[in-house]
């Protein structure tokens, strides 16, 4: 609230002109008020970043994997994975590292990759896939919006 007020205190306190200031100001109250992740990159959730500390780091990176099949279309896979290609990015938060392929990326893309612990099964999942139009209940598969 703080950065609006001083937003229109010195957009309407003079009359405009492009300045680095305004600019700075401008940039920093977008910044501050859309809390948006970057559309080209892989959030980790807390859950997920604690679970890969947590497994042993001769394992390697946590790989994600999109694959036809699945009862939507697409299907998540994750596995442990100590190489990484050439065509993969490395998404990392405080030390815990993803792995995923350009043409995985092109599909999860400003996604956010969780750790669950349920009654019957602990896993890895992709959520707020923003190009997912609709997945079945397991969460495992997708399908893209057109």
């Amino acid at each position: 609230m703080a950065s609006r007020l001083a937003l229109r205190k010195f957009l309407y306190a003079r009359p405009y002109t492009q300045t680095p200031t305004l600019t700075k100001l401008v940039q920093k109250y977008v910044v501050t008020q859309t809390n948006a992740r970057n559309v080209n990159a892989i959030v980790l959730s807390d859950s997920c970043v604690k679970r890969l500390k947590d497994i042993d780091k001769d394992n390697g990176r946590l790989r994600v994997i999109v694959t036809n099949g699945g009862c939507s279309g697409f299907q998540y896979l994750f596995e442990l994975d100590k190489n990484v290609n050439g065509d993969d990015r490395i998404f990392e938060q405080d030390g815990a590292q993803v792995v995923v392929d350009q043409i995985s990326l092109d599909l999860i893309k400003g996604s956010v990759i969780d750790f669950r612990e349920e009654m019957i099964r602990s896993s890895f999942h992709v959520v707020d896939n923003p190009r997912a139009e609709m997945g079945c209940s397991c969460g495992v598969s997708f399908s893209i919006k057109e």
